[in-house]
């Protein structure tokens, strides 16, 4: 029997969304900077910012940090009906202090379910209203007897500051491919942990090209607030250099692939990446603009105009599993990763490589004499012969890679080996970038 592998792509992005997954996060705070350190050890090129509270960023403010170490709900009997301890979601993110004896019927005035998924733990927030609140499933609260309850939440707002993590990765030129990924969420797996952990390895392979033709910028935010801040920050110099970026998130199941367009869907990123999800062999849908709620809505906000798409697999809000506690590390799996980081290093490869291609001979080009059609013809030979054939036919200085391959249907990376092949005989040259 064949030895299963152990140190693939897939598996290191899982057991790093395993690393990930116990930590407490919200958009500010000691769980933000923890999830970032443990990047950091992977990635030492990564510089990590603080922005104080009170901050102005375009329309917004960056609130007061939150931190929190404790939180329950008790019986009379002094057993804990719920403990933060055992699962994060049991507090209401950013929930004020409170320490306080109450009935049954006050106690259910601060519980939050979802009563149509009746065993789920929800996972709610309060960031720009004080208030305060515990998180149980529909059961549990329903099966709670008349009593006295104490309720208890151990946490802090203070002036500090929102934090972000940032690596660029040099190329030979200055123009940026941009990625995007958020570190807000506590214990969730696909929602929160496989974006960062697909990020970091993308990063990691980057690293290890010996040739990079663009320079790759990655940042590690909190969600909206975060990429507000960052883009208060530098949305003039991304402006002028990111030629295309993606949004990651909810990267580690097992379902089919998704993304959500820029604003027109029209721009290289949408190209590319319909274009490597296409050939990737799996269902895949496409959400346009209006079906937003990631990241992508602040960078493609009017002014601002980066060309971000969104990439996930299930799209968040779309799987019944989103912001609750069945979003586990039983949801998401090393194939599922494995899957997100293929797709992904074919964006990368496919913009490496996205010239325009002129021909360089007039009328058909004679192949035979360069090695390039076979002397003998044999079944199944056509398709090859016909991918160099119709390469070249559309090699008329008008059109990209991307173009070419949505226009004849063969996959980028069949049609990158081509352009070399047909490179090095001197029948195409490179005439325009993109």
């Amino acid at each position: 029997m064949k030895e299963k592998r152990t140190d693939y792509p897939g598996k290191q992005m899982y057991d790093l969304a395993a690393q990930l997954f116990p930590i407490c996060r919200s958009i500010t705070g000691n769980g933000v900077r923890q999830t970032l350190a443990i990047l950091k050890l992977r990635l030492p090129g990564m510089r990590i910012t603080e922005v104080p509270s009170g901050t102005k960023v375009f329309d917004w403010e960056v609130p007061r940090e939150w931190n929190i170490s404790e939180g329950y709900i008790e019986n009379s009997s002094g057993e804990r009906v719920i403990d933060f301890q055992e699962n994060n979601l049991h507090i209401m993110g950013y929930s004020v202090p409170v320490d306080v004896y109450v009935t049954l019927e006050e106690l259910k005035r601060h519980i939050y379910t979802e009563p149509s998924q009746p065993d789920v733990i929800p996972y709610l927030t309060s960031y720009y209203k004080e208030n305060f609140g515990f998180c149980m499933s529909e059961n549990q609260k329903n099966s709670l007897p008349e009593d006295t309850y104490h309720m208890v939440i151990k946490s802090q707002l203070t002036e500090g500051s929102l934090t972000y993590g940032e690596l660029v990765i040099p190329g030979e030129r200055e123009e940026e491919i941009f990625f995007s990924t958020y570190v807000c969420h506590p214990s969730m797996a696909n929602n929160e942990c496989s974006g960062p952990a697909l990020a970091a390895q993308l990063a990691e392979w980057l690293l290890e090209r010996s040739e990079r033709r663009y320079t790759y910028r990655f940042v590690w935010i909190p969600e909206t607030i975060g990429s507000i801040t960052y883009l208060s920050r530098h949305w003039k110099e991304r402006k002028s250099r990111v030629i295309a970026g993606f949004n990651l998130s909810c990267v580690g199941d097992n379902d089919h692939y998704s993304m959500v367009e820029t604003r027109y869907g029209d721009t290289l990123a949408d190209r590319v990446l319909k274009n490597a999800l296409r050939h990737h062999g799996k269902e895949f849908t496409v959400y346009p603009f209006l079906k937003r709620g990631s990241d992508e809505r602040q960078y493609n906000a009017p002014g601002v105009d980066l060309p971000v798409v969104s990439f996930c697999r299930t799209k968040y809000g779309e799987f019944p599993q989103y912001h609750t506690s069945a979003d586990n590390m039983d949801y998401v799996s090393p194939e599922g990763f494995q899957g997100s980081f293929e797709v992904m290093t074919k964006v990368v490869c496919a913009l490496e490589h996205n010239w325009n291609y002129q021909v360089k001979v007039l009328c058909e080009p004679q192949l035979g004499k360069r090695g390039l059609y076979p002397t003998i013809s044999r079944k199944g030979q056509y398709d090859k012969i016909y991918a160099i054939t119709t390469f070249i036919a559309y090699a008329d200085g008008k059109n990209d890679l991307i173009a070419i391959s949505d226009r004849i249907g063969c996959p980028v990376d069949m049609l990158i080996d081509i352009a070399e092949k047909l490179k090095e005989n001197g029948l195409i040259a490179a005439v325009e970038e993109r």
